[in-house]
């Protein structure tokens, strides 16, 4: 079985693929103080609730933004699963090109959706990612990184707007109960102008790349806030929650010679 590690910079998933399917999902903070003993008593349990041990995970693969965390994480899988892990940026081919002025600045996580959803949807690509950042990159026809967008994300322009402004209150993200773009009260304003502004921010910036790329282009959505905006706009076509670790399944099928 494999384990496959997608760490960005507020969750960590770890994700258990049996060789034909996702045999498990779970999600912790990310922080990157864990050692791997830590990491490794929190999975024994979560193993143990699906009926496995430590000693069915045969594979490892790494994907993080947070790069203090890679040695607890890399110790995870040497010294309870035994085995070398993949880190993706450092010991696998992607299989795809990288056609950025500077490709080793390109994000981990960016990558590994590039290759998930090359792997599945045709043609050009814009691909959503809604998480710390928010970013919009494009992935050509035949799969290559072409580079993209990095605005805050919706998280953290709320927490911004909560700690910048004395008072104003922390709120819940949400589409506005009345629907309406126009606030009747604090609370409402505030959801609206973080809602519908990233509603905007997507549109544009959807419309701005497409027009500069001039050929037709599939929008996917995915990351921890994604399926906010889903049934709020036409902008986006597909809602992908498992873009990420599709990816991670994808590279480590690339560079392994055996799949698991």
């Amino acid at each position: 079985m494999l384990l496959a590690i997608e760490q960005g910079n507020t969750n960590t998933l770890f994700a258990i693929h049996d060789g034909k399917t996702w045999h498990a999902e779970w999600r912790t903070a990310t922080a990157s103080t864990r050692t791997a003993d830590e990491y490794a008593v929190w999975l024994v349990q979560l193993l143990a609730l699906q009926g496995l041990t430590l000693a069915d995970l045969t594979g490892c693969i790494i994907s993080t933004v947070v790069p203090q965390s890679l040695f607890n994480l890399r110790n995870l899988a040497r010294r309870y699963l035994k085995v070398e892990p993949m880190v993706v940026g450092e010991n696998v081919d992607l299989g795809i090109a990288v056609r950025i002025t500077k490709p080793s600045e390109a994000g981990a996580d960016r990558l590994v959706n590039a290759v998930g959803a090359h792997a599945i949807y045709p043609g050009d690509l814009i691909l959503i990612d809604s998480g710390t950042a928010t970013t919009f990159d494009v992935v050509s026809a035949d799969g290559a990184f072409e580079g993209g967008v990095i605005a805050p994300g919706i998280n953290l322009s709320m927490q911004a707007l909560h700690e910048a402004a004395a008072k104003l209150p922390r709120v819940a993200i949400q589409r506005p109960a009345s629907n309406h773009v126009i606030g009747v009260d604090t609370v409402e304003a505030m959801q609206s102008g973080v809602f519908w502004g990233y509603i905007a921010l997507i549109e544009g910036l959807v419309a701005r790349i497409k027009t500069e790329w001039g050929k037709p282009m599939t929008v996917v959505g995915t990351g921890g806030v994604a399926s906010l905006f889903e049934g709020a706009t036409d902008a986006i076509d597909h809602f992908d929650p498992d873009l990420t670790i599709r990816g991670l399944l994808e590279i480590w099928r690339r560079n392994s010679p055996k799949t698991g």
